[in-house]
């Protein structure tokens, strides 16, 4: 018996996969996670995104432990919503696209009638969507006037079909916070993971000012909430430090002031209460999320009583006597809770499942470091298998995507799978060129320096050698989007010290990937890669590439795909399967042809685990 193939999906080389492995994995991939979305206006319930059938969807939650009432049934993903405020209506914006296309379209959800509308036009790429002040008017970006670039649309949502387009752009523009009186929007222009900027845009007049003088340098901007009296504007910003802090404007004087700067980590996310008085932040610390509360009027800090983990955005209750906030853990999957701020009680409002399993059971991971070939010191987090074994722990090392992103210890079907059933360590570096480790960090990586970031995995398969609970003779690299190039580049250059590599929706060929991805992508890439424009730039692309060092490709390699990506295209793919062949290597290949940056579907999801089991006892574990 054998596991049955899902219609949309492609396979070349892939083998039958027999129903004893894929009958484990499914116990595994049958977890499912509740992320939180907002609360009702009225303070009757939150909204929360989940998943009962094959896809997550929105659902209420009328009370903590309450029964989860699914409110949408499509056949994509939704994972993100937001209430409207207004007292004219009861309902909620969701975002949407097709097939992973990640052409987003925004819908309204009317509670009452059940039915929802498209916003947006059907075709163009929109997002950010932000209520005002008593939800009648939405603001969000749109690559609607000429598919590239995202200007800033205001929508009434009595009368949605009154779009104008307020703000004409160039590049990645998008909304974050409208001044009290709906007169003023502050907008954010984002250039780069290091170089970003604001502007406030007068709503009445359509004028649009630049907030803070440019710098030589570049500074990150990042969420901001206006204070309820007009007065100020609170900021996150890497303004004269390494880190994303939290600042203070004084509209009136110009003058700014640090209010974090005791803290040397990142300021993640914000929200202020409704009376102004509570600023409330997430922080990333070394991986791991705490959450402050800062009086508005003292300024004075102080931390909230929290669990280790990783925090998702903090949300005041109507009333702004609770946080609502999701919680991710490296060993049990995501839930939604809420901290009452009278005496820090936590609420739990969902519980969610994992086949019947006991995650009690399930590793969490070692916060390690290991110096690379300049010594600088590379973080990365290590899941031990709790099983006694007679001989080392084969390894596989997860390589995050981005590059500007971070791995964080969130929980993971797969690598628990990995870990409990197959017995393999798991090795999550963040190696150069991540963010969360401050703003130099992030560059280190960027244009000539690619592949600096390759020699960090080398340096930590120095570092498994060391370990003799690790077995530096049974190692894969994995990886997807950014990671997946990073697992081509591993293999070429560590092919005798690795067993094989899968590559989920990788870069192959960075010059052919620049000119190929989706127009409204291909600056922010080029200011991270390099301009394929320049000659010089362009001979180095294709010499690193890992189309043109195929050839040094020497071990067994897995290749995913989902057809309508648009980061990373579908000839990215093709063109590295190709070429492994050609000199004579294995590779597994497989195209979803209804996904897109990875796969989100649960049939999808369930068939890509199950053969990347069946690949790793083929090639890893034998």
């Amino acid at each position: 018996m054998v596991l049955s193939q899902p219609a949309q999906m492609y396979t070349e080389n892939v083998p039958a996969i027999p129903l004893t492995i894929s009958e484990r994995v499914r116990q595994y991939m049958q977890a499912r996670s509740a992320f939180f979305c907002d609360w009702h206006p009225s303070g009757e319930g939150i909204l929360i995104s989940t998943r009962f059938g094959q896809t997550y969807q929105l659902h209420r939650v009328k009370s903590p432990g309450a029964a989860r009432t699914q409110l949408t049934f499509f056949d994509e993903p939704l994972y993100s919503a937001k209430f409207c405020d207004s007292k004219k209506a009861d309902g909620f914006l969701f975002s949407m696209d097709v097939g992973g296309g990640e052409n987003y379209q925004i819908f309204y959800f009317d509670l009452q009638s059940g039915q929802r509308k498209m916003i947006t036009d059907g075709e163009s790429r929109n997002g950010s969507p932000l209520w005002n002040h008593g939800g009648t008017t939405l603001a969000y970006s749109s690559t609607r006037r000429n598919g590239r670039d995202h200007d800033i649309h205001l929508t009434d949502i009595e009368s949605p079909d009154s779009t104008r387009l307020i703000c004409k752009v160039q590049g990645l523009w998008v909304p974050v916070t409208w001044s009290p009186d709906n007169r003023q929007l502050l907008l954010l222009d984002y250039l780069s993971a290091t170089s970003t900027h604001y502007h406030i845009l007068d709503i009445e007049s359509g004028e649009v000012r630049l907030l803070f003088e440019k710098t030589e340098d570049g500074i990150a901007y990042g969420d901001a909430r206006w204070s309820c009296d007009g007065e100020k504007l609170y900021f996150v910003a890497d303004r004269d430090s390494e880190f994303m802090q939290l600042h203070c404007l004084n509209l009136q004087s110009n003058q700014v002031e640090t209010l974090t700067a005791e803290i040397p980590w990142n300021v993640t996310a914000l929200d202020l209460s409704p009376d102004g008085k509570t600023l409330v932040l997430c922080t990333n610390e070394d991986g791991l999320s705490r959450m402050y509360a800062l009086d508005t009027d003292t300024h004075e800090l102080s931390q909230l009583h929290l669990p280790m983990g990783i925090l998702g955005e903090p949300k005041f209750s109507p009333d702004g006597t609770q946080i609502g906030f999701t919680l991710h853990l490296p060993n049990h999957p995501a839930d939604v809770w809420s901290l009452k701020l009278d005496d820090q009680t936590l609420v739990r409002w969902t519980e969610s499942e994992v086949g019947g399993l006991n995650t009690r059971s399930f590793p969490s991971p070692e916060l390690i470091r290991y110096p690379s070939f300049d010594d600088l010191e590379i973080p990365a987090f290590y899941f031990k298998p709790v099983q006694n074994s007679d001989r080392p722990y084969p390894v596989i090392i997860s390589i995050h995507g981005g590059p500007e992103s971070q791995y964080r210890p969130t929980y993971s079907a797969l690598f628990q799978y990995w870990l409990n059933e197959l017995d393999i360590a798991v090795i999550a570096p963040n190696v150069r060129g991540s963010t969360g480790y401050g703003k130099r960090y992030i560059t280190l990586d960027n244009g000539y320096l690619r592949e600096d970031s390759v020699k960090d995995i080398g340096a930590l398969l120095d570092w498994i050698k060391e370990q003799p609970e690790l077995d530096e003779k049974r190692v894969f690299v994995y990886g997807g989007s950014y990671g997946g190039y990073m697992v081509l580049a591993s293999l070429v250059h560590y092919s005798d010290r690795l067993r094989g590599g899968i590559d989920m929706v990788g870069i192959s060929n960075f010059v052919t990937f620049l000119k190929n991805t989706k127009a409204y992508r291909r600056d922010l890439r080029r200011v991270e890669y390099g301009d394929e424009r320049d000659p010089d730039m362009c001979e180095f692309l294709e010499a690193i590439s890992p189309t043109t060092n195929a050839h040094k490709i020497k071990r067994p390699l897995f290749v995913g795909q989902g057809l309508n990506d648009p980061r990373v295209p579908t000839s990215e793919a093709e063109q590295i399967v190709k070429t492994v062949r050609e000199n004579g290597q294995e590779v597994w290949y497989m195209l979803a042809r209804d996904e897109g940056h990875g796969f989100h579907k649960q049939p999808n999801l369930e068939y890509y685990y199950s053969s990347l089991s069946l690949f790793l006892e083929t090639h890893l574990l034998d």
